[in-house]
């Protein structure tokens, strides 16, 4: 239990950080007819953004091992998941994050940007940030999809695999108030992993032709406001 809240302590500091990185300038800009951002604020934003999302993306990956090794090897749990090997995994996990969106960056502070400066977004969404540039955007955009493939695609394929193990070790349980409970035991995390994998791989990886520019605003405005507000009280109504 104390690891498991220990996970969930790290997931509640993303995503208040998360909603924090943007949410503050969108909500002076509803309330306000100065609806500017300078240059570095911006960059800062899209840096901070795309961190705690990746950071996100790990931290959910983890719990997910972190159930698996509880419902599958309960009996080696303690060991397998000890305070040491729980604080490596949520330590890399925020590194990680960190500094492997310092590459996005530095790709966006090469480019010119000529003008017009109007992002149409809700706040400095990188994509929406990179159709300012007056320059090819190519390799920006081929670093962006791969980075998805390897943050998004690679953990969500990890998290099935942990939930297949998962759930055939559930089936295997003879009591049926103990499959009730192993199934009760994940289904918050599984809620979260489908808010948060399915909006992010829609907005960044699906063909843009079958997403309107405004509904893609619409889906990150889901992504990065709803999601880190809705997964409190998923926790909070399962636990």
């Amino acid at each position: 239990i104390l690891l498991c809240t220990f996970f969930l302590s790290n997931l509640a500091i993303v995503d208040m950080s998360y909603a924090s990185s943007n949410v503050p300038k969108m909500l002076a800009n509803l309330v306000s007819q100065n609806r500017t951002i300078s240059f570095v604020p911006c960059i800062m934003q899209i840096y901070l953004y795309m961190a705690f999302a990746h950071a996100e993306c790990l931290i959910l990956v983890v719990m997910s091992y972190d159930r698996f090794v509880a419902i599958c090897h309960p009996l080696r749990y303690s060991v397998v998941m000890s305070w040491r090997t729980c604080t490596v995994l949520a330590v890399t996990s925020w590194v990680f994050s960190f500094l492997s969106v310092l590459v996005h960056v530095a790709l966006i502070l090469r480019l010119p940007f000529c003008g017009p400066h109007v992002i149409n977004h809700f706040f400095c969404q990188i994509l929406s940030v990179l159709k300012l540039a007056c320059a090819n955007t190519r390799l920006s955009r081929v670093v962006i999809f791969v980075a998805c493939v390897f943050i998004l695609l690679g953990p969500l394929c990890l998290v099935l695999v942990s939930y297949t193990r998962i759930l055939s070790a559930i089936l295997r349980i003879q009591s049926r108030e103990g499959r009730r409970k192993a199934f009760s035991t994940c289904s918050s995390h599984l809620c979260v992993v489908g808010l948060f994998f399915g909006s992010a791989i829609v907005i960044y990886m699906a063909p843009k032709s079958r997403h309107p520019e405004e509904q893609q605003k619409i889906l990150s405005l889901f992504y990065s406001l709803f999601n880190p507000m809705l997964n409190p009280v998923i926790y909070s109504l399962r636990n």
